[in-house]
């Protein structure tokens, strides 16, 4: 599949703002699951920006405006070709212990992604949601199957219901939030059980496509950018599954950014100086493309 994104976020400041800084992880990498055709990130008001790759291979585009300004705009436009990757099924067919086991051979490699982190933390219900959920002597992906659906069936998707500072202990109360949450849940229940755990933060496709009955669904969260899981596996693959929608990730997903948690994945994050208070819009469409076979294109990626 190939699909066309654009991802815009607009900010309007209450009164002018004297200057901004900004981070944008909002290029997509070229994977075995998708590859890139072209890239485009556009700033308004036009500034220049630098490049680095940081710590969890996303590449950062920063920019500064150091002069006033009423609004800022950041367009994010990919169209980006979707694959279909075969799931590892010997490697998902193994116990956890087994499993465990074989990737404590390469420590440095993981050790970011099994620890607890101020946002993603442990404590008795993850626990708890481990020792049900990932017995040791149960195979692998069995139970990634089982936890990617009891999250979906415990927890209660409701946009705008928390916030980036909501604490894990909140979510975990009331059993409620959003596709962050639920990623986050995902991961203190992994890192708990010793199993290796990345967050990921991409796009899904934005129109609903024909569900088991026949109606047209949308998948959850399909209005903005939308947070899943990878688990590290045996062989060093990566395997996605993303409770909000209660599925293996399959090639309605783009990934972007990944981290150990949000905070490492974030598309777009800033300060400004100024004087009032801002207003921020996002809009996100991801819409499927139709490909001609004879048609060839070349990856271009470009930032102004």
């Amino acid at each position: 599949m190939e699909f066309e994104i654009t991802h815009v976020t607009h900010y309007k400041y209450g009164h002018p703002a004297a200057e901004a800084y900004g981070e944008a992880r909002l290029t997509p990498q070229t994977l075995p699951s998708q590859t890139v055709l072209s890239h485009r990130l556009v700033i308004d008001p036009d500034v220049r920006t630098s490049e680095y790759t940081d710590h969890f291979g996303n590449l950062v585009h920063f920019f500064s405006l150091p002069f006033r300004h009423h609004k800022l705009s950041v367009s994010n436009q990919a169209i980006v070709r979707t694959n279909k990757v075969e799931l590892p099924t010997a490697s998902l067919e193994l116990p956890i212990q087994e499993a465990r086991q074989i990737l404590g051979s390469v420590m440095t490699d993981i050790y970011d992604y099994i620890q607890m982190t101020p946002v993603v933390q442990t404590g008795r219900e993850a626990y708890q949601w481990a020792k049900k959920y990932l017995k040791g002597s149960a195979p692998l992906g069995e139970s990634l199957q089982r936890l990617n659906e009891a999250i979906h069936t415990e927890f209660k998707y409701k946009s705008g219901s928390t916030e980036n500072s909501t604490p894990l202990a909140t979510i975990w109360k009331h059993k409620l939030g959003v596709c962050q949450d639920f990623a986050h849940i995902g991961l203190s229940i992994l890192r708990t059980a010793g199993i290796p755990a990345r967050y990921v933060c991409g796009y899904i496709e934005t129109d609903p496509i024909p569900n088991s009955a026949g109606k047209p669904s949308r998948m959850i969260g399909a209005v903005a950018t939308h947070a899943w899981i990878e688990v590290l596996v045996p062989g060093m693959v990566w395997v996605a599954i993303d409770p909000t929608n209660r599925q293996w990730v399959n090639e309605r997903y783009v990934a972007v950014s990944f981290g150990r948690d949000f905070r490492d994945a974030t598309p777009l994050r800033g300060t400004f100086k100024g004087s009032g208070g801002q207003n921020m819009k996002v809009r996100v469409v991801m819409k499927r493309r139709t490909v001609k076979p004879e048609r060839v294109r070349a990856v271009t990626t470009t930032a102004s």
